[in-house]
């Protein structure tokens, strides 16, 4: 993997400090977004950021507003979502875990908390993100672990899916991988690294990058899944990063086998490193 520097564009501008009394904390939330409209909160749904919000107000009688670090899709889950908000309550950070864990469902977590200052935040304080993607290739789904991923009855060439995955790192302009409506401005992205591993039925892709336009690991997990299956032709995400066109790429993969697993902050590049390291079996996956 080559050398890459995570720095982020977020400059404090001196109006962060925080009232008197209130303190900002930092959450590692992980979740399984299976029964969730998404992260944001919905009209139509619930979402995981007012679970949260419900479970502080429960514990603390307090109403909070949580800032995510991703604005996940309805079905994806996520191991390593970063939070934050800001509360007058005064609690041991290290305690809020297990008494967020208390009242919340079985299908949200709360991994660790910390205190911050008003400078950091979820969103904009980013430098990257780590997605994975599990295919499971047999001629008939899992029971065991069915929810989070996606299956494909063809043979998948993981090799070939390997070399049309390499054509995406650097910096490009990403506008074929724009979900249809997107009104992203600047579709310009640079990807760190990207992985096809195999172990047994189990294929999973995995991308590093400072940042991901919506829909746009499902838009490459299932171009790579076309071209892996030979229903598309090789070299066409780099015939898609030239013409700027969506057709030139496959379908959106399901939801369902799409991971968060980290948020990558200045100074994590040995964290973002790590899911390129650590992917030799099952087990390594699950123990995340």
């Amino acid at each position: 993997m080559d050398e890459f520097f995570l720095t982020t564009r977020h400059r404090p501008t001196g109006s962060e400090t925080l009232p008197e009394g209130v303190s900002r904390y930092r959450l590692t939330v992980e979740y399984d977004g299976t029964e969730y409209c998404g992260w944001q909160r919905q009209k139509n749904g619930m979402s995981v950021q007012e679970t949260l919000e419900n479970a502080w107000q429960t514990l603390m009688h307090e109403h909070v507003g949580v800032v995510g670090s991703s604005r996940t899709d309805a079905g994806v889950h996520a191991r390593g979502l970063t939070a934050h908000f800001d509360s007058a309550r005064h609690i041991a950070p290290e305690k809020i875990p297990l008494a967020m864990n208390s009242v919340l469902p079985e299908d949200v977590r709360v991994r660790a908390c910390s205190v911050t200052d008003g400078t950091f935040h979820a969103r904009f304080s980013a430098c990257g993100k780590v997605y994975r993607y599990h295919f499971y290739n047999s001629h008939a789904m899992c029971a065991i672990g069915r929810q989070y991923a996606s299956l494909v009855p063809l043979p998948m060439d993981t090799g070939i899916m390997q070399e049309e995955l390499s054509s995406l790192l650097g910096k490009h302009d990403f506008a074929a991988f724009a979900a249809s409506g997107s009104v992203v401005r600047d579709t310009t992205r640079e990807m760190y690294a990207g992985e096809v591993s195999r172990n047994g039925s189990h294929v999973w892709i995995t991308v590093m990058g400072n940042g991901f336009l919506y829909n746009m690991v499902r838009i490459l997990a299932g171009t790579l899944q076309e071209v892996g299956t030979g229903k598309r032709e090789p070299g066409a995400i780099s015939r898609a990063i030239v013409s700027g066109n969506r057709l030139d790429l496959g379908q959106t993969a399901p939801a369902k086998g799409l991971v968060l697993e980290a948020v990558l902050y200045a100074g994590d590049e040995a964290l973002g490193k790590s899911y390129f390291t650590e992917h030799a079996s099952w087990e390594s996956q699950c123990s995340r």
